[in-house]
């Protein structure tokens, strides 16, 4: 389908899905999975390659806490550094007001803790916590925002990113839509030698290639990633956030308190990793296994991707040059 014809349409479904969101009653919108703005037929579906048709390219993963990459896109992130992609991880907020009990400073320490378990469990190579203060990313420069982004983009050569959708609808956290926003901006612009020139002493402008942007709420979906070979890793990714989101020991926690009240669920077992595996499995990533069935595939995870635009010159070219 044409550009022009996708966006509008989906332009005028946008303009219907309020109330219908409204309706759905999401106490937590970040466990909702995303409501596709578009027909099956715009849709690519991309399944695992052999071999590692992607060594060589740079990925960088953001999130603006801990816990939203391995809710939304873990798969992806794990599929891709399966197929030869060194990974990095960006995660803007110290997730300071994240997590029940102990001093801020005990849950901005427990939440980089795990940040670093995320990335070891996904394959990544690196952190980089940038420190801004949880749930007020708004208050900050998002000038500055995007100079620390274009200057990582630049430093590590990334092709590629996942990253909240700057065009994502009724996001109402504002570390989320900054995060994506500034992101956006920063991959536009890092290609460009007119932009933070003083960073061009010590790093060289870098065009980033690709982008699967991810959403809490309604989005475009045109791109649906098959993490069916990749679950486990992802549930792994989600056990290890101990300190906040719906994964961590919360299905250990359940499965001691029916004990304490006479009960037992056959899912939990008899201990507690595999009680906090089969939780994360069954009710936190339910969505992923929705989003499958609606593609025919059994885990999936759903994208607004932006990729290459192919060279109509090219291949204008390839159909019409003949031999002199």
């Amino acid at each position: 389908m044409e550009r022009r014809k996708f966006i509008s349409k989906n332009i005028a479904i946008g303009a219907l899905v309020p109330a219908a969101y409204a309706s759905m009653g999401f106490s937590d919108p970040k466990t909702a999975y995303p409501q596709s703005l578009a027909d099956k037929e715009d849709v690519i579906i991309e399944r695992d390659a052999d071999g590692q048709p992607h060594k060589g390219k740079v990925l960088a993963v953001i999130q603006p806490h801990v816990d939203d990459i391995p809710i939304f896109a873990a798969g992806t992130v794990a599929k891709l550094i399966h197929e030869g992609y060194t990974g990095y991880l960006i995660r803007t907020s110290n997730d300071e007001a994240a997590g029940a009990g102990g001093s801020m400073g005990e849950r901005v320490l427990n939440n980089e803790k795990d940040n670093e378990e995320v990335a070891k469990v996904l394959g990544l190579k690196k952190t980089y916590d940038l420190n801004y203060s949880n749930h007020r990313m708004d208050e900050y420069n998002i000038q500055e925002i995007k100079g620390r982004f274009i200057f990582l983009f630049r430093l590590l050569k990334v092709d590629t990113l996942i990253c909240y959708d700057p065009w994502g609808q009724y996001e109402e956290n504002p570390d989320h839509y900054i995060t994506a926003r500034a992101v956006e901006a920063a991959r536009w612009m890092a290609g460009m030698g007119t932009d933070y020139p003083e960073q061009l002493e010590v790093v060289k402008p870098h065009n980033v290639k690709e982008m699967y942007y991810f959403a809490r709420g309604p989005q475009i979906v045109n791109r649906v990633v098959d993490i069916s070979k990749f679950i486990d890793i992802k549930v792994e990714s989600n056990v290890v956030c101990k300190t906040q989101g719906p994964g961590g020991d919360n299905g250990s926690r359940l499965r001691k308190r029916l004990a304490n009240e006479g009960e037992k669920l056959a899912l939990l077992g008899n201990d507690d990793q595999t009680a906090n595996f089969n939780y994360i499995k069954e009710f936190v990533l339910d969505h992923d296994k929705k989003n499958g069935e609606k593609y025919g595939l059994e885990w999936a995870e759903c994208f607004h991707y932006i990729g290459p635009t192919p060279s109509k010159l090219n291949e204008y070219i390839r159909k019409n040059a003949v031999s002199k």
